[in-house]
């Protein structure tokens, strides 16, 4: 007999959790009787007012006094840095065994409760527990609160894809009594800050340690569990319900993602934008989409269906995945609200970071109900939900149409819009008209006093959905796909781009904007002529690049595989999903070798590729530009046009 196993992978601590209906930070009575210990709870995960005990934290870093470019396990402890509530304690004097034994001390004597560190995961631990071996205090080397030893071993790291990128989570180092959170190995506390972090401990009741390395899609899945438990529902070891089959037809009619209208290339005068809030997952919430609801055996004559697919969804019981997001859903709606609504700084920066936090879960959930591996996931309900924000963004659009309003620009579940003579109080109108109609929140972002949509750079007369930039009338400055927003963008060119944004963004308007435009190509001069003068610190120049697999996996030797291989020839390790930072020296040399220069290999004196940092200012310059119908080549011939004619003045 074949048997089906159920609830076989959930983690330790989540099940513990779960069957004694508590999470992390709770505030509860514990009692000790003979079957273990009792819990009171005297909180609730919906609560938005709770209170964080005063948690204690410690920064721990550590200089390595290396001997070769690349520091490694056989470089002797430099100094230890040690921060807690501003004081900053040094551990420079004795030998390596009296350093490791003095960090013993202050950390117990300071008995932080979160013990912060940057490369804790990957490097500083694993280092300090091999310098603790070689010097034979690892015994006495301990700076968990319960006194429990570094673990000898390593975890292993992982290599792994998500939304079209390549990510590397190096094994955490747990501390027994504390947390360990490491900056470099988390994303949620780099988003959302430590406010974030336990607001999605809380709700996802997962350990703070655990929540800071997990990817948002793995928490939000222990949010499901935790919600299928508490219904009496088995969770399968695999995804269970396979795709219903389609026709050629009914893929080409259902399988289409968001609705958009492009773009109207160039700037634009008081243009307002609408978003709804969290559109999908209010969809998913409104219309029941589960695994278990979409198709459902029990319902094949429910009112509600799929629009074009004509799919129906259950009525007599509500799935998994929706129970979950409406809490989540409101829990956000209320969070911004209170933003708006407090006077103290400090709590809106709090309700601030909790519903960033908890949006990032409400992003994550559309993507996991088409994922091949949720346990409540449904690839009808994923094409499901794209049609139903197509008729929510497409029916928004005629609604504004017949209220005397102009699209300019409309993308997934944004509406920017133009109305000739109108007022705020008309975008607040049509927004309360739309949320109505659709049964999903449609808010107004404000209006913008100019905004410029940006074409294509292959074909100038086709807008880019999602590049544009503009100044709304609060003062706000609003930008999409420029450099400015790009992770691997040099800070030279950041800065640069960022004088000229804010040169632009003194306009009041489209025709002041134009008159901007030769104050900018002024900032552009200026940094042309630092670059030229020697005068940009190499820092400034340093260019940092994902690595998406293995380096020896590259067919071409691109700038970051070049870096990557000069680390690993220098001792370093690099893996498929490691950043790695480089400093353009010879971009055209034909060997590839000479192009790029691995920052931690830079030594005094190294000398940038003037013409190719050159290039990146012109380039992001006419990025910024493109509508006026600048061009790098065009910017290179005005600069240089400009320095003839001062050269034949003088």
């Amino acid at each position: 007999m074949r048997y089906q196993v159920s609830n076989c992978d959930l983690k330790g601590d989540r099940a513990y959790f779960f069957s004694h209906d508590i999470f992390p930070l709770a505030f509860l009575e514990v009692k000790a009787e003979k079957t273990g210990l009792q819990y009171t709870l005297l909180d609730s995960v919906a609560s938005t007012d709770y209170t964080i005990p005063p948690l204690r934290v410690l920064k721990l870093d550590v200089e390595i006094a290396k001997t070769n470019k690349i520091a490694d396990f056989k470089d002797p402890i430099g100094t230890i840095h040690v921060n807690q509530d501003q004081k900053e304690i040094q551990i420079d004097s004795g030998d390596e065994a009296e350093k490791l034994i003095q960090l013993v001390k202050i950390v117990k004597d300071l008995d932080p409760d979160i013990l912060v560190t940057f490369g804790g995961d990957s490097h500083l631990f694993p280092y300090l527990t091999e310098r603790a071996t070689i010097n034979n205090v690892i015994d006495t080397f301990t700076l968990s609160r319960d006194g429990t030893p570094f673990s000898s071993k390593t975890p292993s790291g992982k290599t792994f894809f998500s939304y079209g990128r390549t990510f590397y989570r190096a094994g955490p180092i747990r501390l027994y009594g504390r947390i360990h959170i490491d900056q470099s190995n988390t994303f949620i506390l780099s988003e959302a800050g430590l406010d974030g972090l336990i607001e999605i401990a809380r709700t996802c009741r997962v350990p703070l340690h655990t929540a800071a390395r997990n990817s948002i899609g793995s928490s939000m899945s222990s949010l499901q569990f935790y919600q299928a438990i508490k219904d009496d529902v088995l969770i399968p070891r695999n995804k269970s319900i396979p795709e219903t089959f389609k026709s050629a037809f009914e893929l080409l009619v259902g399988d289409r993602g968001g609705f958009v209208y492009e773009p109207r290339v160039g700037a634009h005068d008081f243009v307002g934008e609408v978003d709804f809030s969290s559109m999908y997952p209010s969809i998913m919430a409104n219309n029941n989409i589960s695994a278990e609801t979409v198709l459902c055996k029990c319902c094949p004559d429910s009112p509600i269906r799929i629009p074009e697919l004509n799919y129906h969804i259950c009525t007599k019981r509500t799935g998994i995945v929706p129970k979950t997001l409406r809490f989540v859903v409101d829990k956000r709606l209320y969070y911004k609200k209170m933003k708006k609504e407090a006077s103290d700084p400090h709590l809106r920066e709090v309700y601030d970071n909790r519903q960033i936090a908890l949006k990032w879960i409400l992003v994550t959930c559309f993507g996991y109900l088409g994922y091949k591996n949720a346990k409540f996931g449904t690839v009808d309900g994923h094409i499901g939900v794209c049609a139903f924000g197509r008729e929510a963004l497409l029916k928004a659009s005629h609604t504004a149409e017949e209220y005397g309003f102009e699209v300019v620009h409309g993308i997934v579940d944004s509406l920017w819009l133009k109305k000739p003579g109108g007022c705020l109080e008309d975008y607040e109108n049509i927004c309360k008209v739309i949320t109505e109609q659709s049964g999903i929140p449609i808010s107004f972002e404000g209006r913008y006093k100019w905004i410029v949509f940006l074409p294509s750079k292959t074909h100038p007369r086709v807008g880019v959905l999602n590049r544009y930039y503009g100044v709304m009338e609060v003062g706000k400055i609003k930008i999409r796909g420029l450099e400015i927003r790009r992770r691997d963008t040099p800070n030279f060119i950041f800065s640069a781009q960022t004088e000229m944004i804010n040169t632009l963004a003194t306009a009041n308007n489209t025709a002041e904007l134009h008159t901007k435009i030769p104050s900018a190509l002024d900032i552009v001069r200026r940094y042309r002529q630092k670059l030229l003068n020697d005068e940009v610190p190499i820092e400034d120049l340093i260019v940092t690049k994902r690595m998406s697999k293995k380096p020896e996996k590259y067919h071409q030797h691109v700038s970051q595989v070049i870096a990557a291989e000069q680390l690993i020839k220098e001792g370093a390790e690099v893996h498929a999903g490691n950043s790695v930072k480089f400093l353009f020296t010879h971009s055209k040399d034909k060997r590839h070798e000479r192009r790029v220069k691995a920052a931690e290999l830079i030594e005094k004196g190294a000398e940038p590729d003037v013409q190719k940092y050159l290039m990146l200012l012109y380039s992001s310059t006419a990025n910024l530009l493109s509508f006026e119908g600048y061009t790098a080549e065009s910017l290179y011939n005005l600069v240089r046009e400009q320095k003839q004619k001062s050269l034949l003045g003088f």
